[in-house]
């Protein structure tokens, strides 16, 4: 497969706190390639305090998963914007109805999955810190901010999430493996899904590159 020929459409899954955010940044940063996050994208419209941004805050204030139907509605949108760029799309689809909705849209031709080990997970959000306007993430001991409790960027303070705590954890952890696995389960029966295994963003990311480089060539 070549970009030449086509403008490449790619997904990433993985559980919470995997490293989709870095491995992302770093895919649209080598490729050049349009990055369509469906979490930015939805914090740009909470913040903006859209019609769309209420109604999702909503939910995620009562610690719910937002709707299928919104998110498909919503994500459809975004990527019809993109659509004549090859685009990354990070955090969607989580459900397999989701999955079902986009393939019939717009089918994608690679899905990435990254495999970290649970503990690996639970051990690291201890260590994360979160710059909530931006969503940038850093996590202390392997992406520490350049000023301790600062966002490099903007230098306002960092803080944690609720749901980063270890039993919070845990839950996202479990609902995870009960809503997203099916969704892998779908990508690997139509053949596209290639997974990398790794403790470490930087121990997957060599992995990722040797997978698509031929692809970019």
């Amino acid at each position: 497969m070549s970009v030449k020929s086509k403008l490449l459409k790619a997904l990433i899954l993985g559980a919470p706190a995997s490293g989709k955010g870095t491995i992302s940044s770093r895919i649209v940063k080598k490729y050049n390639i349009e990055h369509v996050s469906s979490g930015d994208k939805l914090r740009d419209h909470i913040a903006k305090q859209t019609e769309l941004g209420k109604e999702v805050k909503a939910y995620l204030d009562e610690g719910k998963l937002v709707p299928d139907d919104l998110m498909i509605k919503f994500m459809i949108k975004e990527l019809k914007e993109v659509n004549n760029k090859p685009w990354f799309l990070d955090g969607f689809p989580r459900t397999v109805e989701q999955a079902n909705a986009l393939w019939k849209v717009q089918p994608v031709d690679v899905v990435l999955n990254l495999v970290v080990p649970f503990d690996v997970i639970i051990d690291r959000v201890k260590s994360r810190w979160v710059h909530l306007p931006s969503g940038r993430v850093y996590n202390i001991g392997f992406n520490t901010p350049k000023q301790e409790g600062k966002d490099d960027v903007t230098g306002e303070p960092l803080v944690q999430r609720p749901d980063d705590k270890p039993e919070a954890v845990k839950k996202r952890l479990e609902i995870y493996e009960n809503i997203t696995r099916p969704v892998i389960e779908f990508y690997k029966q139509k053949g596209i899904l290639k997974e990398f295994e790794g403790r470490t963003s930087d121990e997957i990311w060599p992995k990722v590159t040797k997978y698509l480089d031929p692809i970019f060539k």
